[in-house]
C-alpha cells in the first residue's frame, strides 16, 4: 500500500529557506504535511504490532530514500515522540550532509572500536539525535549483520521511542535486505515517473526472501494536480479565511 505521497518540489511549494528537511524549515508548507500524514499512516500501518525500528530504503539511488528518512524522523519528534536516526549507508552516508553534523564517528567506530553509543550520537535537535555511519568501512555487508548491531538495536529502543534507519538502494547492494531481517517495519520510497515497475517488484521480492515485514511505499515526487496533492496543500494554506471567497475561490 501507498503509505504516503509526497509533491515534487516547486519553485512555487518549496521555501526560499529550504535545506532538505523541509518538516522543520517550513512546517506550515504542503509537502511538510505530506510527511505528517506519512507519520500518522505509518501508525496506522502497524497497529496491531507496534513498529518502532524501522527501515526506510528504496530500489535504486536518487529516489529520495535519505530525505525521506529525515523528515519522516522530524516529524516523528515534532509529535513528542524521542528519536535516533542511523545512517547504516555504509557505502554513501548523507544524513550527516542533511543534518550538517560531523561524520568523523559514528557507527563503525561503535561496531569496529566499541566506542560507547553517548560518545557519537549527536543532537540535532528537540526529541532527535544522530548517529552518523562515521568513517566508511572495507565490508559493509559484514559489518550490518553482526551481532554487535543486533545489541545496538535493543539498546537504541530501551531509550528511544523510535529509531529510523536509512541504508543503501536493495538492488545496488545486499546491505538493505540484511537490515531488513532485523527490524520491525520497512517502508520503499519510489520516485513518481522514475522507479521501473520490475524494479519495485525485484526490491519488494528481496525484502519477501529477507523475512522482512514490509509496511507500504512512499510515492515520491509527485506532481502538481496529481493525486492527493491537492489534499495537501489544503491542510497547509496559510492564507486567511476572510482574504478569500466562498470556499475559498
Amino acid at each position: 500500500p501507498a503509505l504516503g505521497m509526497i509533491p515534487k518540489m516547486t519553485k512555487k511549494n518549496t521555501p526560499a529557506n529550504f535545506d532538505g528537511l523541509i518538516t522543520s524549515s517550513s512546517p506550515k508548507s504542503p509537502i511538510a504535511e505530506a510527511y505528517r500524514a506519512l507519520r500518522t499512516n505509518i501508525g496506522f500501518a502497524a497497529i496491531d504490532q507496534k513498529c518502532r525500528l524501522l527501515l526506510i530504503t528504496s530500489t535504486s539511488p536518487a529516489e529520495g530514500k535519505s530525505t525521506t528518512a529525515a523528515n519522516i524522523a522530524v516529524a516523528m519528534a515534532q509529535s513528542g515522540n524521542e528519536v535516533i536516526i542511523v545512517d547504516c549507508d555504509l557505502r554513501k552516508p548523507i544524513l550527516s550532509q542533511i543534518f550538517k553534523k560531523d561524520n568523523k564517528r559514528g557507527l563503525t567506530n561503535h561496531l569496529i572500536q566499541d566506542t560507547p553509543i553517548k560518545d557519537v550520537v549527536q543532537n540535532v535537535m528537540e526529541n532527535l539525535d544522530l548517529l552518523p555511519s562515521g568513517p566508511v568501512p572495507p565490508n559493509p555487508s559484514e559489518m550490518l549483520s553482526s551481532k554487535k548491531i543486533k545489541h545496538l538495536w535493543e539498546e537504541l529502543l530501551n531509550k528511544y521511542d523510535y529509531v529510523i534507519i536509512d541504508s543503501p538502494p536493495l538492488l545496488a547492494v545486499t546491505d538493505a535486505a540484511i537490515i531488513a531481517s532485523q527490524v520491525e517495519g520497512v517502508i520503499m520510497v519510489v520516485k513518481s515517473g522514475q522507479t521501473r515497475n520490475d524494479f519495485a517488484q525485484n526490491a519488494k521480492d528481496q525484502l519477501r526472501t529477507a523475512n522482512a515485514r514490509i509496511l507500504g511505499t512512499v510515492i515520491n515526487e509527485i506532481k502538481n494536480g496529481t493525486g492527493g496533492y491537492q489534499y495537501y496543500h489544503y491542510y497547509a494554506q496559510e492564507e486567511e479565511p476572510s482574504k478569500k471567497g466562498l470556499f475559498g475561490r
